[in-house]
């Protein structure tokens, strides 16, 4: 990076400037990762991992403990190959772990809050971008009741805002003004407004 792009800010680079500082972002980035001792993909719900081991590798050979916010694989007698403090926090007892073809662990990492991505696994290693994530097309009976609804929600209030209505916010807020009106006939409502 020149000398000049690390004085300026982004908003000021050329679009030229700005190509060429994310292309070497995105280099470091996978440099980074390609750098550690496993190879990891998220979704917003779970964390998938999978650590190279010595071919012949069994069950038995393995140390993997998961605890809600630490992580330790490795196998048994040597230096653990990951030990650290997880990023996030995750749920334990949906946490699994197998051995692939007898030669890497594949470690699946039930997130706890499903609504974020992680930067990185072990909260020491280097972090990804997380804006640059492009999740992958989901339907919305995949979703949990709660998100679903949430979902559709956020869906409505967008169609609303495009039409140039009212979103259901502001509908339900319509709603109580207007029970309040009739519980109330005596009062002088032309005035009102709803913020």
């Amino acid at each position: 990076m020149s000398e000049a792009s690390v004085t300026k800010s982004y908003d000021d680079m050329t679009q030229e400037e700005k190509d060429n500082h994310d292309k070497e972002q995105r280099e470091k980035e996978e440099a980074e990762q390609a750098a550690l001792p496993y190879k990891w993909k998220q979704t917003l719900q779970d964390v998938d991992m999978t650590v190279p081991v010595p071919n012949g590798t069994r069950g038995k050979d393995v140390e993997v403990i998961i605890k809600k916010n630490h992580l330790t694989i490795g196998l048994k007698g040597k230096e653990p190959i990951i030990k650290g403090e997880l990023c996030k926090n995750v749920k334990t007892e949906e946490c699994t772990w197998t051995i692939e073809d007898r030669k890497e662990i594949a470690i699946h990492l039930e997130k706890v809050n499903k609504m974020e991505w992680w930067k990185n696994v072990i909260a020491t290693d280097p972090a990804i971008d997380t804006t640059r994530i492009q999740p992958e097309n989901s339907s919305l009976s995949d979703l949990d009741g709660e998100t679903r609804a949430m979902v559709e929600k956020m869906m409505f209030d967008q169609r609303q805002k495009a039409m140039g209505k009212q979103t259901s916010d502001e509908l339900q807020k319509q709603a109580i003004l207007e029970k309040f009106k009739a519980a109330h006939p005596e009062m002088d409502f032309s005035n009102a407004k709803i913020s």
